[in-house]
């Protein structure tokens, strides 16, 4: 898997870090169906797995396979995250990112997918509404690989309202968008109804605070 690569112009501090080494790391999350995840190991390999197949029915149009880390709230920050995708090749095959969440009917994502289109591979945002796609469909999709660690970078600045996401070691953002509908929020991960892994999670922000749950 690939080291974090960290916020290059700040160094902001780490206030949260998940590497999963013990079962245990899965107190640290709240899921839509908790029955989906389980603690991933396999050698020296530890995570976070989705089995997709949630029966989480959101309010709204949007993904329905989230764990979100309790406790904290950020403003601006920079994510880093190893995913692979275990499930099968097509279009949508996705995981995605949350941040400003605020409720299950108010935050934003990023669906990361093999073939972009207006619901596919783009940063969503949901207003207690459908998801709405905040950025043009991108001309090249992302290859998730079979039984492959891929490496997200997300980095978000609240003032100006730009969101940006990084790919492995691609030096520009594979997605961009700007809004301000959200100020502080949690950040997760997940599908929208795919299935993956989740590892080695580094959140760095100027600010956080406590969310108590």
């Amino acid at each position: 898997m690939n080291a974090p690569i960290g916020d290059q112009e700040s160094r902001w501090p780490i206030v949260y870090q998940q590497k999963f080494l013990r079962q245990h790391a899965l107190a640290d999350f709240a899921f839509t169906d908790a029955a989906r995840w389980r603690w991933h190991q396999q050698g020296e390999e530890h995570g976070l797995t989705l089995l997709g197949g949630s029966q989480y029915k959101p309010k709204h149009r949007s993904p329905t396979s989230i764990a979100l880390i309790k406790d904290v709230e950020v403003l601006d920050f920079d994510l880093d995250v190893d995913l692979m995708q275990t499930g099968r090749n097509y279009g949508h095959r996705d995981m995605c990112v949350f941040f400003g969440f605020q409720s299950p009917s108010r935050f934003y994502y990023t669906h990361m997918a093999t073939k972009p289109d207006a619901n596919a591979h783009n940063i969503f945002r949901v207003k207690d509404a459908p998801r709405t796609n905040m950025a043009p469909v991108a001309t090249n999709g992302i290859d998730w690989g079979d039984a492959t660690w891929n490496h997200v970078h997300i980095e978000r600045r609240f003032k100006d309202g730009s969101i940006h996401v990084y790919w492995n070691d691609q030096k520009e953002p594979i997605l961009s968008a700007i809004d301000t509908s959200f100020d502080w929020g949690r950040i997760g991960c997940g599908s929208f109804d795919d299935s993956g892994i989740v590892a080695n999670i580094v959140l760095r922000a100027p600010l956080m605070r406590s969310t108590n749950g």
